[in-house]
């Protein structure tokens, strides 16, 4: 599957602007213009590597989309040297944006922000981070949810954490997805000063995206390698297999062991990049996308407001329920064709690779008209002011 855009060129020119109008480390966290149909895997589960030095914060692994082989891909987990001292890590997530999932990029800042209620482990169990704590100017760490070691770092201290989302979801809303909501706080994270990834977090992303055994559909959710000591590090002493691997969703399995063909098949397929149709993950036809769930109706306080907002939800809901109807009727007619006319494997082909086509772009222009509304949502009606209490 290819990736799914929120029209590229639109989203260059806000960011651009964003850049222009405000100081580069004070962005909000945003969405990176990547859209998928089908859900990340489950997170695996993975021992920590031993923490090479004072100043280096846990950054944990995630999963992360690669469009031309449109496969998930595992990015290990890592120790990197915070950017500034004071600043923490927030993780990057995915989230269920109505027609697909969104890729949310983390940053550096000294509030953790919302990073979707994903329990990441080692510190990261869905808000705040609970790994380690600045003083000063040292950076005191949590022995008790961080492998450490002593005899090298001396400022540690020992608090007990309970983890009640012990869940490997790794994503935020959707069916089966994790429900949380950010807190205040994190809301104002996000546009407070922070910084993007660092240029070795960057470096860590391009040697997983570059490496085939990092991606979902040869994994199949098992990375051999879960986490490195130090970034970019894949091939060092200390590096981490994962113990269990993390479930893959249903929406991209079946065309996920389509792609893998080629290894179990050698002559049958080519697995390169020329041939990146045979491995594509997405669905290919509108009934393999997860149905959204009904809008909430909103509750500001203004109920004509609210009202008006219902119904223009509920349109829309109904819009694209009848698009998605009429577009696998469309396709399962064209399936019938094929099976009358005795159609071989090429034709087949062909016609599967135009339905993902129609099917991509549907996802794509139902996103971003969920988004266009979204922007249209009232805001609550501020409280009226206490009286004051006579004496």
């Amino acid at each position: 599957m290819r990736t799914i855009p929120f029209v590229r060129c639109f989203v260059f020119a806000v960011a651009v602007l964003m850049m222009l109008c405000m100081p580069a480390s004070s962005a909000a966290q945003v969405s990176v213009g990547i859209t998928v149909a089908f859900a990340p895997p489950d997170l695996p589960v993975y021992a920590q590597p031993v923490c090479p030095g004072e100043g280096y914060i846990w950054t944990p692994g995630y999963w992360a989309y690669d469009p031309d082989f449109g496969d998930y891909y595992w990015v290990p987990g890592t120790w990197v040297l915070a950017p500034q001292v004071g600043f923490l890590w927030t993780p990057a997530y995915w989230a269920w944006g109505g027609s697909g999932f969104v890729f949310y990029e983390g940053f550096w800042g000294p509030v953790v922000g919302f990073y979707g209620g994903v329990n990441y482990g080692y510190g990261y169990f869905g808000h705040g981070y609970e790994g380690g704590r600045w003083d000063g100017d040292r950076f005191f760490y949590n022995r008790s949810v961080n492998n450490v070691n002593v005899t090298v770092i001396h400022n540690v201290y020992n608090t007990r954490v309970n983890v009640r989302n012990e869940t490997r979801v790794s994503y935020n809303g959707g069916n089966g997805g994790i429900n949380e909501r950010p807190r205040p706080e994190e809301e104002r994270a996000a546009h407070e000063r922070h910084l993007p990834p660092v240029p070795d977090q960057r470096q860590q992303v391009q040697a997983a995206r570059s490496n085939q055994e990092l991606r979902a559909s040869v994994n199949r959710g098992k990375p051999p390698i879960a986490a490195t000591p130090r970034p970019g590090a894949f091939n060092e002493r200390g590096v981490v297999r994962a113990r269990e691997g993390g479930a893959i969703h249903n929406a991209g399995r079946e065309n996920m062991s389509r792609g893998n063909a080629s290894r179990d098949n050698p002559g049958r397929e080519s697995a390169g990049p020329e041939n990146n149709s045979s491995r594509r993950a997405g669905p290919m036809h509108p009934n393999e996308i997860p149905r959204p769930e009904r809008p909430t109706p909103p509750n500001t306080g203004n109920s004509k407001q609210d009202r008006k907002y219902q119904q223009q939800q509920e349109k829309l809901y109904t819009q694209q329920d009848r698009e998605r109807q009429k577009l696998q009727q469309q396709q399962e007619k064209e399936h019938q064709q094929l099976a009358r006319q005795h159609a071989d494997d090429s034709r087949r082909q062909q016609v599967e690779q135009r339905h993902q086509q129609q099917t991509e772009q549907m996802v794509q222009r139902h996103s971003q008209q969920q988004q266009k509304l979204q922007q249209k949502q009232p805001a609550p009606r501020p409280a009226p002011p206490r009286e004051k209490e006579r004496h």
